[in-house]
């Protein structure tokens, strides 16, 4: 480490937050901590339990910060960071002692902010954040309500939104069986759960298919992404990174996730996407995006660097020369020209709806 310092004096941005919970959960990793991992995800509430189920225990139930039980929360391998959030903010509503409408809502935007400042590059925590604020304080009714029924309406829809959050990789993976037919061969990009989770239930109903994956370089999540789908029994071909134009002929469709989904329809997604897409596209090949409607962010890019900076480290395993200039970003901007369709737990849209889809969630 000491000598790559030596010999790079311009060493690379700090790594987002973000990128290192995605690091955690999606990158290859040891033996070791996939076992961690399988026993935390059967601790995992079931996403199809009832609106009854009782939450399990957490540290805002105890009074403890927003940050705290969205750190408790995130750290479960299935739970998605923008549903940590999600979850946090309906503990601060249980757990608020505000006597009035205005103090609890003033306290909800102050936990809504520190969770969004917690790592300002990642889009769909934001995303998460702002529509949850939306969705539990959007009807004046609750003006018209003693404070302690509007509370206990504020808590219902916290934990409804958290629990149609839950439920949202589902109901995409059931909304998409109809774009896979038996002897396809698709595409995917690096490691996405909503993704995999489309397979996981492709696979269920006997479907026969072929997938290849990127190995999504530099932290390799394509290949953790192999290693579940040759677990499932799906017939998997690892790619490098420079060989989707190579390969594209063998391909029917492009499934990718997406970090965010903006205004325009396009998405903001792990490095690499646009280029899979422009290849896609000029070869006449569907491309569908798989986002759960939590990540529809009110962003307009107009370019690639029209976005927070979101980086990541780089180890090309030899030290770097003096003077030379490393790209870390770590995603890019896709237009919606590019993409056929998005599967979302809102149901199937073209990239022209996304526009509407907000202004209602908006509303």
């Amino acid at each position: 480490m000491e000598l790559d310092a030596a010999q790079n004096p311009n060493p690379d941005p700090p790594i987002s937050a973000y990128y290192q919970t995605r690091a955690e959960h999606h990158a290859v990793v040891s033996s070791d901590w996939l076992a961690h991992a399988a026993a935390a995800a059967a601790s995992f509430p079931d996403a199809g339990a009832g609106a009854d189920a009782a939450p399990p225990p957490s540290p805002g139930s105890n009074g403890g910060g927003v940050i705290e039980e969205f750190n408790f929360w995130r750290r479960k391998p299935e739970a998605a960071e923008a549903v940590a959030a999600i979850m946090a903010l309906a503990a601060v509503i249980r757990s608020s002692r505000a006597t009035t409408m205005m103090e609890l809502e003033i306290e909800l935007k102050k936990a809504s902010d520190k969770l969004k400042s917690w790592d300002a590059t990642s889009i769909s925590l934001s995303a998460a954040c702002d529509l949850f604020m939306r969705f539990v304080t959007r009807t004046s009714h609750l003006e018209h309500e003693k404070f302690d029924a509007a509370k206990s309406r504020l808590i219902e829809r916290g934990e409804k939104f958290g629990e149609i959050s839950l439920k949202a990789r589902k109901t995409i993976a059931m909304l998409s069986q109809d774009f896979i037919s038996d002897g396809c061969t698709m595409l995917v990009h690096g490691y996405s759960r909503v993704v995999l989770e489309i397979l996981k239930l492709a696979a269920s109903n006997r479907k026969l298919f072929r997938v290849l994956c990127t190995e999504g370089r530099p932290d390799r999540t394509g290949l953790r992404m192999s290693n579940e789908l040759a677990a499932l029994g799906i017939p998997v071909k690892v790619l490098i990174d420079s060989a989707v134009a190579y390969s594209m002929d063998e391909v029917d469709m492009v499934f990718v996730g997406a970090d965010g989904v903006v205004e325009s329809g396009g998405i903001i997604n792990m490095m690499g996407t646009y280029q899979i897409a422009l290849v896609a596209n000029s070869m006449n090949k569907p491309v569908y995006v798989a986002a759960e409607s939590y990540k529809f962010a009110r962003l307009y890019p107009l370019d690639q660097k029209d976005m927070t900076p979101a980086h990541r480290p780089i180890d090309f395993g030899v030290p770097i020369p003096a003077g030379v200039e490393v790209e870390t970003s770590a995603r890019d901007y896709t237009p919606p020209q590019y993409l056929t369709l998005l599967l979302t737990d809102l149901g199937v849209l073209t990239p022209s709806v996304v526009s509407d889809e907000l202004i209602q969630l908006y509303l």
